[in-house]
């Protein structure tokens, strides 16, 4: 692992006296905070707009909406049920996913700059949507299938093919040399990107879309999809949290414990690329997600995974809610795409944290 990364996961990890501070509250804040900040969360965020409603009126559309009511000819409602809600539950579930392929992709590589972006499986997966869209590839009667089947693939070919290289160049795989081979193929996805944009023709305003990030105009189906791929890749992902565990003290030291690390490994990797693959294909690139969120996340509950991946997913929710607020409230009526949001805040935090860690380290 390079010095860098040596220092920045230094500096975010608590250690013992802060660990003893932070058990007791972060025992607190998952029973009680954590999900009260996700309710909270998710409320402000179907209230407020380009029309804002009351946070009054938002809970009682909701409650009733749930009892069965019809609002016939309420615009607000009209909005909030068929607008706000798909796209914030859409938000929500995109950013625990993000967060959570971050959290496993650390801690299986012992690299705190590793998620799906700086591996190249992001790009990746969206290369694959582009081709998608641009082929028409789809599956009748299922939304989404072609394109996320490519985005799924894609991921996982990327993904592969970054840590081969990777092994190839340095057989210890160094921090440094992942890194490096997974920002060198980011850009090589990029410019075959810009390829496809520039032959796309009628379908640039689309092709565009997958470039930048957004979730505007997501549906009920949107929804499903996002919540059965999370529900299934997050409960494999997280019956591996004690393989993750002893994963931190070396490859070599959690096979003689017996743990089966080509078969983690495998499995960790095809999961998560099933995970971004299926985010990317409903949302686009959203950057810096999983790589900002489980460092906090770690902060707040520790190292150990079977806290550290559900905090970071909801974390990471919120994170990507609010940042979807911002990008819809912050210029309203112009939308700013949420992939800039992200990127520009994620950037700002990692400044921070790399300006503190030079401190401690001086």
């Amino acid at each position: 692992m390079s010095k860098t990364s040596k220092t920045i996961d230094k500096s975010l990890t608590p250690n013992k006296d802060a660990q003893g501070r932070f058990s007791g509250t972060a025992r607190v804040m998952r029973i009680a905070g954590f999900p009260l900040l996700v309710l909270v969360s998710v409320l402000v965020c179907i209230a407020l707009g380009s029309v804002p409603v009351s946070l009054g009126k938002t809970a009682s559309i909701l409650l009733g909406a749930i009892k069965g009511k019809v609002f016939t000819g309420d615009v607000e409602a009209t909005i909030i049920l068929t607008v706000r809600v798909p796209r914030v539950l859409s938000v929500l579930l995109a950013g625990a996913a993000l967060s959570l392929c971050g959290a496993v992709m650390q801690g299986l590589l012992r690299n705190p700059l590793a998620d799906g972006a700086t591996l190249g499986v992001s790009s990746g997966a969206s290369l694959g949507a582009m081709l998608a869209i641009l082929l028409g590839v789809s599956l009748p009667g299922i939304p989404l299938a072609g394109s996320a089947a490519f985005a799924v693939l894609f991921a996982f070919l990327s993904l592969v093919m970054v840590l081969s290289l990777a092994f190839a160049l340095d057989r210890s795989l160094a921090t440094s040399t992942i890194i490096l081979i997974g920002v060198i193929y980011t850009m090589f996805i990029g410019s075959l990107m810009s390829l496809l944009i520039a032959f796309s023709g009628t379908k640039l305003r689309s092709i565009t879309f997958w470039t930048l990030g957004s979730l505007s105009g997501t549906s009920y189906t949107d929804v499903l999809f996002l919540f059965g791929t999370l529900l299934i890749c997050g409960l494999v992902l997280y019956n591996n949290s004690r393989e993750l565990d002893i994963f931190a003290t070396g490859e070599e030291n959690a096979h003689n414990v017996g743990v089966s690390v080509r078969r983690v490994k495998l499995t960790v990797m095809v999961f998560v690329s099933v995970l971004i693959g299926v985010t990317v294909s409903v949302g686009g690139t959203i950057a810096f997600v999983g790589l900002v969120i489980p460092h906090i996340a770690r902060f707040i509950v520790g190292p150990s995974h079977k806290r550290l991946l559900p905090s970071s997913m909801i974390l990471g929710s919120v994170f990507l809610l609010y940042c979807d607020l911002l990008a819809r409230t912050i210029l309203s009526p112009i939308e700013l795409p949420l992939g800039v949001v992200t990127s520009l805040i994620g950037a700002a935090f990692f400044i921070v944290i790399l300006a503190r860690s030079r401190r401690k380290a001086a």
